[in-house]
């Protein structure tokens, strides 16, 4: 099948590769001249496991391509996927200008019979909208379909969840028209739920708003578990066990971030909002997310005390292992707040301070852990990187000025660290 994927960020670029690779011709465009320019010199604009290995494998058999031109896209594809980026407005709705800018340019370029996806993550209604701005603009006298057909890969393990997806829903206005994504997802073999484009629609923002609850529920038993001697890590194993609840998103810590939970979770309240309905229940997760860093900095504050002239090593910055994304990490925060209070801050992250230098460009990006570790008055665990949870604890000491770590995200055993000399705080744990 010919497919065309406008919009090569995480989720095109992936999406675009996995299908050239199950072995349909596909064309992936963006507007961006220079991300364009280094896919088409094997280079990444992002970094995910596996995937250049993926995207040179399938260029090199001639299977996916790389343009700036949108209009080659469109007129060379049955199927085109919208997978541009939908960010947040400062109200919490979800900014869809690349969206509809994009749906102006397919509606130039039809030149026969095409399903149009919406593979953004976009409010209920969209689809719609996308199929106003096609229809009156569109310059031949052609017929089209919009569907919706929501993602839910994470960064990090987007490859393995494109292709063995929990479930693929496509959100289709008949089933004809859904029975060519059918065709399209085939090969991958995973349960597909076939809905109206509405339904499809919600259930990407419901998904990621539900996720999120559990994060910010498991953070306030975190913060009563500190008050009452429990734990909070025993206290989500004995939770997780029950087969309705579950063990994922039970990991006490800083609080989520990211591209998606923060801006799905806010752009549903202001979904409600626009139809009458105040939904109370996400407004509170929302505030127990943006109260996390803060309380863990004044830990550090009191434990410090004073901050001023302190040096701080910080392990991640990326918003989850396996990624360089940065977009609501909650290192950019935390890292703000301590230099705020005159902290000096000693960096590092396995692969994103490229990315952490356009942001946070005032502070000292280090080589690795122990680089980072020497001389600092407190090493501050942000992200759950699998080598700061295989570091060599009696190297990491020697060179620290005090050995103190504030474990954000509770990869240490508190009796293992303490035995070996060191002053141990962590999220929901005596």
């Amino acid at each position: 099948m010919n497919v065309c994927v406008i919009g090569v960020g995480y989720v095109g670029l992936v999406t675009g590769a996995v299908f050239a690779d199950l072995g349909n011709e596909v064309i992936c465009v963006d507007k961006v001249e220079e991300k364009i320019n280094m896919l088409k010199r094997g280079e990444m604009p992002i970094y995910e496991p596996g995937l250049e290995e993926l995207v040179a494998r399938n260029v090199k058999e001639g299977r996916l391509s790389f343009t700036t031109n949108i209009g080659e896209g469109v007129r060379r594809s049955e199927v085109i996927f919208i997978a541009v980026g939908t960010p947040p407005r400062e109200n919490g709705e979800t900014d869809l200008s690349h969206v509809e800018a994009v749906a102006l340019e397919i509606a130039h370029h039809l030149n026969h019979y095409k399903i149009i996806v919406n593979k953004s993550t976009v409010p209920v209604g969209t689809g719609d909208l996308v199929r106003n701005i096609i229809e009156k603009n569109k310059n031949n006298d052609v017929e089209f379909d919009v569907v919706s057909n929501p993602e839910f890969l994470r960064e990090g393990s987007a490859i393995a969840d494109t292709l063995k997806p929990d479930r693929i829903v496509i959100g289709a206005p008949t089933q004809n028209v859904a029975m060519t994504l059918l065709e399209l997802y085939a090969p991958i073999e995973r349960p597909m739920l076939i809905t109206n484009v509405e339904s499809a629609e919600m259930i990407k923002y419901a998904s990621n708003a539900f996720l999120s609850t559990k994060i910010s529920f498991i953070n306030m038993i975190a913060d009563l578990c500190e008050k009452t001697g429990a734990d909070v890590t025993m206290v989500a194993k004995g939770m997780g066990y029950d087969q309705r609840i579950g063990m994922h998103f039970l990991q006490a810590g800083l609080g989520f971030g990211g591209s998606c939970f923060p801006k799905d979770t806010l752009s549903l309240i202001h979904t409600a909002r626009k139809y009458g309905e105040e939904f109370r229940l996400l407004e509170e997760v929302i505030k127990i997310n943006q109260q996390r860093v803060p309380r863990f900095v004044e830990r550090i504050a009191q434990r410090l005390n004073p901050l001023n002239n302190k040096t701080i090593a910080v392990l991640g910055l990326a918003f989850k292992p396996d990624t360089d994304d940065l977009r609501d990490a909650k290192s950019v925060e935390l890292i703000t707040l301590l230099r705020e209070r005159g902290a000096t801050i000693k960096a590092y992250d396995p692969v994103a301070i490229n990315n952490a230098r356009k942001i946070l460009p005032d502070i000292i990006y280090c080589k690795n852990s122990y680089d980072a570790a020497e001389g600092a008055d407190a090493l501050v665990i942000v992200t759950e990187w699998n080598e700061f949870k295989l570091l060599n604890l009696e190297r990491l000491k020697s060179v620290m000025q005090q050995p103190i770590i504030f474990d954000g995200r509770n990869i240490y055993d508190p009796k293992r660290i303490r035995k070996m000399g060191f002053e141990y705080y962590s999220i929901g744990r005596k």
